[in-house]
């Protein structure tokens, strides 16, 4: 992903293996078959992944931002606790990333997605999707109001939960240039439990996953917030799932 807006066609940079959660964990279960049996090839990128298809700035609408009320377009909110999610897209000399879309998805309260695939018996809430998406402006900022994701087991070990967390996606110039990585919550408890976020060794790597609560940036009687900046390069840079070392 450029950092540079005026820039069409930057080529991708290949990832750091070094700083990747590792592939093979006897703790995070899947990971044993998923895990590569031979060695990795590393392929040149091509046209179609640095340039287009590229998305509509004008296809944003008013109230995809606002998890709380996207769903229903405003006739009723989601249930549960009303957080605000903000922060800034970086790069590696700390400059805002402007322009640039930033979808998210989570769980409802209850730590249900609204997925077919989704058999935990918590209830679906009828007012919550679970997914949004803003740009950032001309300093690299956004923002998401939401509800606080619930925690949710799910079929590892006898008694595995995912921590509370927020997908987060981060596109570049075009599609292909598409970065994936979650958000965690400041002192939950189930961060250090979870095998996935086990797989990340490098404790100042899964620090740079968790958001710090943000009590300046929060309303009294109405919502906490959390502070969440996604650095795309260089020292401090965000671990991300499909490509560790950012852009």
């Amino acid at each position: 992903m450029s950092s540079n807006n005026n820039t069409e066609n930057d080529p991708l940079i290949p990832r750091n293996r070094a700083n990747h959660p590792v592939v093979y964990d006897p703790e995070y279960k899947t990971s044993v078959t998923r895990s590569p049996k031979l060695p990795l090839l590393s392929m040149e990128s091509t046209l179609s992944e640095e340039t287009g298809p590229v998305f509509g700035h004008n296809l944003i609408g008013e109230l995809d931002n606002n998890l709380i009320s996207n769903f229903s377009q405003g006739a009723a909110l989601a249930i549960g606790e009303r957080i605000r999610v903000h922060g800034r897209i970086l790069d590696e000399r700390n400059r805002g990333v402007a322009n640039t879309l930033v979808e998210v998805w989570q769980a409802n309260a209850g730590g249900r997605y609204r997925h077919d695939r989704d058999k935990y018996f918590a209830p679906l809430d009828p007012n919550f999707g679970g997914c949004g998406r803003t740009m950032t402006d001309e300093h690299g900022y956004y923002e998401f109001m939401t509800i606080r994701p619930g925690a949710y087991p799910w079929p590892n070990r006898s008694n595995d939960w995912r921590p509370m967390h927020i997908h987060f996606s981060v596109f570049g110039s075009g599609f292909g240039q598409r970065l994936i990585t979650q958000m965690y919550f400041e002192g939950d408890p189930l961060i250090k439990l979870c095998p996935i976020t086990g797989t990340v060794k490098n404790q100042q790597q899964l620090d740079r996953l968790i958001a710090p609560l943000d009590m300046k940036g929060s309303r009294p009687m109405d919502y906490l917030a959390y502070k969440f900046d996604i650095v795309l390069r260089g020292r401090r840079q965000t671990q991300f799932e499909n490509k560790p070392q950012g852009s």
